[in-house]
Formats: structure tokens, sequence, C-alpha cells
């Protein structure tokens, strides 16, 4: 596709609670309302049993199946000016069960571009410690695996046999020292 050019009118055909679809020129792509963003947690375990990376799975409208996922959640969707950190914090806490001692924020990323605007903050966390049993809100249902890191590939290959859907962002596990874990 062209390029719009800057000037190009911005058009909102549709527009929903949490997301907003958008035409620039014969650009369409669908955005997130209330310019809400997410946060994602790589949550590494280090415990004497060995390192651990904690992943969520959960049932995805869209995909019609249960998908593999990093923990996630909106920011802002419920207070405004809301900060990364403190998003990931609560959304460790609500889907996993753990707390962590130690946040560090690798950076922004996008998940599909060329398609959504949404952006996400990848953010550690380490130090971790259960306080909870995690699965979520109310009817969130999500499922907790804690995955020894060494044998992640084999974690995933057999999820993707199971029929459970992979969030990209697993992807970087995959691929061996790209956040220095």
């Amino acid at each position: 596709m062209t390029r719009p050019s800057p000037d190009t009118p911005i058009e909102t055909p549709w527009e929903g609670r949490f997301i907003t679809v958008r035409q620039q020129g014969t650009w369409e792509y669908v955005a997130r309302s209330r310019g809400i963003h997410a946060a994602v947690i790589l949550p590494i375990d280090d415990a004497p049993d060995g390192r651990h990376v904690i992943l969520v799975e959960q049932y995805r409208v869209p995909l019609k199946v249960n998908c593999l996922e990093l923990p996630a959640g909106l920011v802002g969707d419920e207070t405004s000016g809301e900060a990364a950190e403190i998003a990931a914090e609560r959304e460790l806490e609500e889907e996993t069960g753990y707390a962590a001692a130690h946040w560090r924020t690798v950076g922004e990323f996008y998940s599909s571009p060329g398609m959504v605007s949404e952006s996400f903050t990848l953010l550690v966390a380490t130090g971790l410690t259960r306080i909870g049993p995690g699965g979520g809100v109310s009817g969130e249902d999500i499922i907790v695996h804690r995955v020894p890191l060494d044998g992640i590939a084999d974690f995933v290959a057999a999820k993707r046999k199971e029929g459970c859907g992979i969030d990209v962002r697993v992807a970087m596990l995959l691929a061996g020292g790209l956040l220095n874990l």
C-alpha cells in the first residue's frame, strides 16, 4: 500500500469501548480506544530447582482456542495516566499469583504494526514470590504454567500439538538469549 500523505485525514468508521477502526487514505487499521496500551511481563523465577518462566494460557475469542502467552494487561483502561509498571504489577499478581521484587523495563514494542497501532511495554520481573492463586479476574479462567527455561521449546511444541495458539511474544523465549535471560 502507498503511504498516505501526512495531511490525509484519519476517519473513524467505528469505535467501541476498547478498539477503534481507522482509515487514512486506503490504509485501514485498528487502534486502542482512549490511548490505552498494554504491559507485557516476562516473569523469571530463579528458584533452587532452576530457572523457570511463568506463562499463562487462556481462551481467546478471535482465535477460538486457548492461547499460550506471557502475562499481560491493559494500561490505563480503568485509570487514566496509569504507568505501565503499575499495571504490570497488578496484572502479574491477578493472572499468575506472583509478585516480583525486581522490575526491568525492556522497552516499547509493536505486535502487528501493519494492522494495529497498539504498542506494549515489555517488562522483566524477577525475585518472584507466590502470593496467591492467580487465574485472573472473574471469568478469565487463566491457567498458570511454570516452565523450566531449558525446556521451553519442548513445552511450546507440546502446547502447539494440543491445538493451543502461541502468542508471538513467546517466540522470544525460543530465540535463546534474546533478553539476556
